[in-house]
């Protein structure tokens, strides 16, 4: 039986949400001691509404500081526009749609249909260099966003797509700290910690390496100086812990063996060996396999020494596919340092604090939100999108809410939260079968 535009995990909560009586507070919206006249967003991916490994724009139009900003126009806020990509080239970057579930597994494809580059080599996307609000850049990280050049045909094309060519070597800092805005929200820095994480602890580039925190503390106390050297208001966000994300805890240990055993090997498999920064040794189930490793077809393949891969201490899994346990300690503690930065900024500048990471780690094991179950399960947990780190739509309402209340308990405000019912999780394939 087809379903058109299913949605995992959703689709019998949505009607029973439907319904039943809304749980969202009732009461007179205000912006209390807020001027919401122009709010402005800083950030990253997550703030672009980079979704399902691409920036395209339905994420766009569901990115949380679209909603949060919808939210404010009933206290007063003003417009607020975004650099969307145009119908004709809707699906921006590209990115990934789940096509089939084959004996539980998905199988994804690349959408290349109605693209937005206007050139391939170097990839540079159309530009939109009119006034706008969501100022979020993909793969934007702290350090970066004090390096001119970032915004370049060889940088970032995220950034370069919305600076005039005049402007290229213009700092990210400088570009958002400059907009004239009455209220700003901040999430940035995530990406300082990200990059090193999702490449298995292995530095290959300056996009995955780990900023120093005393680094870190510094150019953050430079962002909020700038953002409220004329007394404006803003909710600054904290960092997220990187391993509570489906990216890292979907490809087990357990399922890894689960997997080659299935295959009917000679003599059943009971370890996967994996490169570390100490050497070669079996995996245990405080190790994270990424999530690409999945599909690289790579574990049991033998070398030109007839050794399987992953299956012999001789041919481990490579350190680029595992945030072993002991990488996974040094990016826990970085980001906890940089969240004791974050929460100091925002206390200093008497700003309201959006607490992405609790929000998060909660999230992990599962909760129900106006009757949504909510968890970091890969496609059926609803918050991820299928490149399990960026935000499904209902993972964006969900984050719009944290920010809003966050404010609302900092500025006596009274913004009304988002409806996260009106918003999908991941999308099924039209031939999945309904469930029973």
């Amino acid at each position: 039986m087809k379903r058109n535009k299913l949605y995992i995990g959703a689709a019998l909560l949505l009607l029973s949400i439907a319904s039943c009586k809304p749980t969202l507070d009732e009461y007179t919206p205000s912006a209390g001691s807020v001027n919401f006249s122009k709010y402005v967003a800083i950030g990253n991916s997550l703030t672009a509404g980079y979704a399902d490994g691409g920036l395209y724009l339905e994420g766009q139009q569901v990115a949380y500081p679209n909603l949060i900003a919808e939210q404010l126009k009933q206290v007063s806020g003003g417009e607020f526009k975004s650099p969307f990509f145009s119908e004709d080239q809707a699906n921006g970057s590209g990115y990934i749609t789940l096509t089939a579930l084959v004996n539980g597994q998905p199988v994804t494809a690349q959408v290349t249909d109605k693209l937005a580059y206007r050139s391939a080599s170097p990839k540079l996307l159309t530009k939109y260099t009119d006034p706008i609000n969501n100022l979020g850049v993909p793969g934007m990280r702290m350090d970066m966003a004090f390096a001119a050049g970032v915004g370049s045909q060889a940088g970032n094309m995220y950034f370069e797509r919305l600076l005039p060519d005049a402007d290229a070597m213009k700092t990210y800092f400088a570009y958002s700290t400059t907009q004239n805005h009455t209220f700003f929200s901040f999430a940035l820095g995530n990406n300082d910690a990200l990059g090193w994480a999702t490449n298995g602890g292995v530095e290959d580039g300056p996009t995955s390496t780990l900023t120093s925190t005393a680094l870190f503390t510094t150019l953050l106390g430079n962002y909020v100086t700038a953002l409220t050297a004329g007394g404006q208001k803003g909710v600054v966000a904290t960092i997220p812990d990187v391993t509570a994300t489906p990216y890292f805890t979907t490809v087990t240990r357990t399922a890894l063996l689960a997997a080659v055993n299935a295959t009917n090997p000679p003599t059943p498999v009971t370890n996967i060996y994996i490169a570390t920064k100490s050497g070669s040794r079996a995996a245990t189930d405080q190790d994270y396999f990424v999530l690409p490793f999945s599909s690289t077809g790579l574990l049991g393949k033998p070398n030109g020494a007839q050794i399987p891969y992953g299956l012999h201490p001789q041919n481990p899994v490579e350190d680029k596919y595992v945030l072993d346990v002991s990488e996974t300690a040094t990016v826990v503690q970085r980001i906890n340092e940089y969240n004791a930065a974050i929460k100091a900024a925002a206390a200093s500048k008497g700003l309201a604090l959006a607490d992405v990471h609790k929000f998060l780690n909660d999230v992990k094991d599962g909760v129900r939100i106006n009757g949504l179950a909510v968890s970091a399960k890969y496609i059926t947990g609803n918050a991820f999108s299928l490149d399990g780190i960026h935000l499904t739509p209902i993972g964006n309402a969900l984050m719009a809410n944290i920010f809003i209340t966050a404010i609302n308990s900092k500025y006596g405000s009274k913004i009304p939260q988002v409806d996260v019912a009106k918003y999908r999780g991941v999308k099924l394939p039209d031939t999945v079968p309904a469930s029973n």
